[in-house]
């Protein structure tokens, strides 16, 4: 059983290169999948695959509506006997302690699909988003600082030292109901296919589907995968408005963690449900700043500023260059945009393109002309760093 050290708690963000594969923690991982075999030797039972399914669907629910919901979203309440039941169901699925679950999900929100987002098939591919992260030796690491709400509760650190002890436990019991094939079948068949369940949403989730909401990553509706996730599969509806605990917001998008969610609301086991407000719900809300940051960005990098500045550079031809180069030598970092911009060349777009070009690639939005504006502003700051070293380079 892993105890608390300071580097499995350091606030910071540690992301390894892919190459760093030779991680201990890793090792169990792989044995779960290698131990599915051995059911060429046990056999495979009905009631061992009666347990499985079972488990699976028992199990998939305590990630979405425990580990996600819940402990990374906080769309709902409940008691802290009910906090702690759901705990130890989700972390029976031995995908680590729920602070480090939820903390790590909670960073994947500040950083989707940028950079520091170790699950964006954009910036790593679809491997590495899925399954290739776990060999990373900063996937270890927890930033405390995201879970100080839950990390108050004894019970919850007692977990997080011993975050596979609930996992342990459910495979004694799956033995000793039904035996061997009990087991391999029933725990540890089901618990590889919770792994790459859940792991969808990470990968496949931001690559195949539908995108209803503008929200400055890939995320994507998929119903296929909210089907095998019990509604985790609505990701760019959760993306757009993540506090809700319904996450198909429509009556067709099939969500049974939140319909079980409303079931246990009436049982007086959780309150104080959210869901998604009218404004979301008819897509006229106003987005926040990171977000028409983040798909400005999108917007700008689509117009590929290198290849403008390299045509700028060619019309401008050397005097054009030399007299760029002075002027901006003259002026602020922050005003060599606008130092550019009077330069009127034809091979900027203007900014009525550039919102033609946002509304092709984005859905739609009520934040539609600040993202156009941003992204103007992103492309001829793009734009202009590159030409001002072109014009540096063609000086010497």
């Amino acid at each position: 059983m892993s105890q608390d050290t300071p580097s499995s708690l350091e606030p910071s963000i540690n992301r390894d290169s892919a190459t760093d594969i030779v991680y201990p923690s890793t090792i169990p991982f792989i044995v779960v999948h290698l131990v599915c075999f051995a059911a060429i030797w046990t056999g495979v039972t009905v009631e061992a695959v009666a347990l499985g399914i079972g488990l699976y669907w028992l199990r998939i629910f305590a990630i979405g509506a425990g580990y996600h919901r819940y402990f990374s979203h906080r769309a709902y309440e409940t008691s802290r006997v009910f906090q702690f039941i759901l705990a130890v169901v989700a972390q029976s699925t031995s995908q680590k302690s729920v602070l480090w679950w939820a903390a790590n999900h909670r960073d994947h929100h500040l950083h989707s699909d940028t950079e520091l987002d170790v699950h964006s098939p954009r910036r790593t591919g679809f491997i590495y988003s899925h399954v290739g992260w776990i060999f990373s030796r900063g996937q270890e690491t927890m930033n405390v600082n995201r879970m100080a709400d839950f990390a108050k509760y004894p019970e919850l650190m007692w977990l997080h030292r011993y975050e596979q002890l609930p996992a342990f436990v459910l495979a004694v019991i799956c033995l000793a109901v039904a035996g061997w094939p009990g087991l391999i079948v029933g725990f540890f068949w089901s618990t590889v296919a919770v792994y790459h369940g859940t792991f969808c949403i990470n990968s496949l989730a931001h690559l195949v589907g539908k995108r209803r909401y503008v929200t400055g990553d890939d995320s994507r509706n998929n119903w296929l995968l909210a089907i095998i996730t019990m509604g985790e599969g609505w990701h760019n509806n959760h993306h757009a408005y993540q506090s809700s605990a319904r996450q198909g917001f429509y009556w067709w998008e099939y969500d049974p963690t939140f319909y079980l969610l409303t079931l246990l609301e009436r049982l007086g086991l959780v309150w104080n449900l959210k869901r998604p407000t009218a404004e979301v719900m008819q897509n006229q809300h106003k987005l926040g700043s990171r977000v028409i940051s983040r798909a400005a960005a999108l917007v700008a990098d689509s117009y590929y500023p290198d290849r403008i500045a390299a045509a700028v550079a060619a019309a401008l031809g050397n005097s054009g260059l030399a007299d760029l180069r002075a002027r901006l030598s003259q002026a602020q970092p922050l005003v060599a945009r606008e130092v550019f911009s009077e330069f009127n060349l034809p091979h900027i777009p203007t900014k009525a393109e550039i919102v033609g070009r946002a509304r092709a690639l984005l859905a739609n939005s009520p934040s539609m002309e600040d993202i156009a504006a941003r992204a103007h502003e992103l492309l001829l700051e793009a734009v202009g760093a590159r030409l001002v070293t072109i014009a540096w380079q063609t000086a010497y």
